[in-house]
């Protein structure tokens, strides 16, 4: 039994034209996909700055119950890191963060200012933001 002319074409595969618009609709979807996941690793290192600024101001009221005050400007958050030397020294100190903490997502230090700017009543700490600079609308900080 002969199978006729045109079963045996359509049995053959596909068509390099089909190919082709298999092809492109992929490249089209995955380029979307690029697209839209643009700003996604800015996005995640926005929200550990904001998650960061949140443990310093935890830690910071550690500090505070422990030793009855907040770090001054001096001692800064390093206060956490290592015990202060100069006055007013803490008594019964204790490591609160590790030293890789004090930076930010963007490898700057993280800010401290005792009595703060934004909060003139207590502290600010704060990230400079992606640009490395104060005061523009990238920082992230505490108010």
């Amino acid at each position: 039994m002969k199978i006729p002319l045109i079963k045996r074409r359509l049995k053959a595969g596909y068509t390099l034209m089909e190919m082709m618009l298999v092809l492109f609709i992929i490249a089209l979807i995955l380029g979307g996909g690029v697209y839209l996941m643009q700003n996604v690793g800015q996005d995640a290192e926005i929200s550990k700055a904001q998650a960061d600024v949140k443990t310093w101001e935890t830690n910071l009221i550690r500090y505070k119950t422990k030793n009855l005050m907040f770090p001054t400007q001096q001692q800064g958050l390093q206060a956490m890191v290592t015990k202060p030397s100069g006055d007013p020294a803490p008594r019964p100190w204790v490591q609160l963060s590790k030293p890789e903490a004090l930076n930010d997502p963007w490898g700057h230090k993280y800010q401290y200012r005792n009595p703060g700017k934004h909060n003139p009543s207590s502290y600010d700490v704060f990230s400079f933001g992606p640009d490395g600079q104060e005061g523009t609308a990238d920082d992230v900080g505490n108010w």
